[in-house]
């Protein structure tokens, strides 16, 4: 069995188009979300979002390939050119074959579709762009990280709703662990802020409807009321130690557990005793063979709705136990960015890697009134110091899916 660590990070987010610009932000406890700027969204009564902000495709890429892709997937490749930069991979020196590219997104192409809909509408069937399947299939931003990189590894899209990414790095860490991959590019991608994803999720009461950046996405606060859409991507290079150590690679940290279940409950919410979740954390840390007092850090799935943050306060009681989850640093960065849906997961693995790395628990901002059925240590207002060794990431998508990935601070081999 591999261990697997963790040696390139690459983010486009509503925090900033780096991973230093986005760990920044969020050890900063600065806000990523503002005014809807990419439609009037007066309609459905929301107001706010996390867009990524300034980001020119040409910027990462060719522009005529640019064009050929959705957001999701340039957003995409973006991250993960990044991330394969601050890698230092080279594959003159790496057989190609042995790197992959697992990268999930929980709807995908989004834009092309409502775009070539109403043009089909409109103008007529024979005028649906050419490229409009690979734009909107959610596989091509794994299937174009791969064209990007040279990855010719196993190449995989995971589709878990809001787990998708966080999905996807456990299923990347397992892939190298049992020796398929010597490096895999993993993450998640999201680009659903337009008219029907927007609607959508309105449709459901699920959306935060304040005009007020600052009191919308609320986490574990009394007056929740409904989630932010975010928007971005998060691509994670994970490495087995074996090939880190022989080209003396650069590690941010280790990946030790993985931990994936259903709650078998309902489509869209969560199992209200948390059973399902704190399973997959249980699980997360008995790879990682370590005990429930052993983490000293959770980045929650923290959603900012009713039913998510009392499930997952349940659950993370009932997987760690009462005394230690009370113990336990805990936050929702999603007060900060919004919610990605299938990248959340990766961008909240790359917050936990850099906490653990720098000894920085970041903050849960906007927690204006306790709620007394969210009674954990969520971090409030300001980063915290101190010293980690193991933190896990939770992602719980619609449909019952829940992801829990778990992190080692980086050691030096002696």
């Amino acid at each position: 069995m591999e261990r697997v660590v963790i040696t390139g990070l690459g983010a486009i987010t509503p925090l900033g188009n780096s991973v230093e610009e986005f760990w920044e932000g969020i050890k900063t406890g600065t806000n990523g979300i503002a005014p809807l700027t990419k439609f009037d969204g007066e309609a459905i009564n929301v107001h706010v979002a996390g867009e990524v902000k300034g980001f020119e495709a040409k910027s990462f890429m060719d522009r005529k390939l640019a064009k050929r892709m959705d957001p999701f997937s340039q957003y995409g490749v973006a991250a993960a050119l990044e991330a394969m930069k601050d890698s230092g991979i080279n594959l003159e020196e790496m057989n190609p074959e042995r790197l992959g590219v697992m990268v999930g997104s929980g709807i995908g192409g989004l834009n092309a579709m409502q775009d070539q809909i109403i043009k089909m509408h409109e103008k007529g069937l024979d005028r649906v762009a050419p490229f409009f399947v690979p734009m909107a299939i959610g596989n091509m931003v794994a299937g174009n990280i791969s064209i990007a990189t040279g990855a010719k590894g196993p190449n995989l899209s995971i589709v878990t709703a809001c787990a998708s990414g966080n999905n996807s790095i456990g299923e990347a860490f397992r892939t190298i662990k049992h020796g398929y991959a010597d490096a895999m590019l993993a993450g998640g991608s999201e680009a659903s802020i337009n008219e029907i994803g927007m609607s959508g999720f309105a449709a459901l009461n699920a959306l935060s409807t304040s005009e007020d950046p600052d009191a919308a996405s609320t986490p574990f606060d009394k007056n929740r009321h409904g989630f932010v859409m975010g928007e971005g991507a998060g691509i994670l290079v994970l490495e087995s130690l074996t090939s880190a150590l022989n080209r003396n690679a650069k590690i941010y940290g280790e990946i030790t557990g993985y931990g994936a279940t259903g709650d078998s409950f309902h489509m869209t919410a969560p199992s209200p005793d948390g059973s399902g979740a704190a399973r997959a954390m249980k699980l997360a840390m008995e790879e990682s063979g370590i005990s429930s007092e052993e983490v000293n850090y959770i980045n929650a799935h923290g959603t900012s709705t009713p039913a998510n943050d009392v499930s997952e306060t349940e659950a993370i009681k009932l997987a760690l136990g009462e005394d230690a989850a009370k113990q336990v640093g805990i936050s929702s960065t999603k007060s900060m960015t919004g919610h990605l849906l299938g990248g959340a997961g990766a961008i909240e693995a790359i917050v936990t890697v850099k906490a653990l790395q720098e000894g920085i628990l970041p903050p849960t901002i906007n927690i204006k009134t306790p709620d007394e059925a969210c009674d954990l240590d969520y971090i409030k207002d300001t980063a915290r110091e101190m010293e980690l060794t193991y933190g896990l990431n939770n992602s719980l998508g619609f449909g019952g899916h829940n992801a829990v990935t778990c992190f080692k601070k980086w050691e030096e081999q002696a």
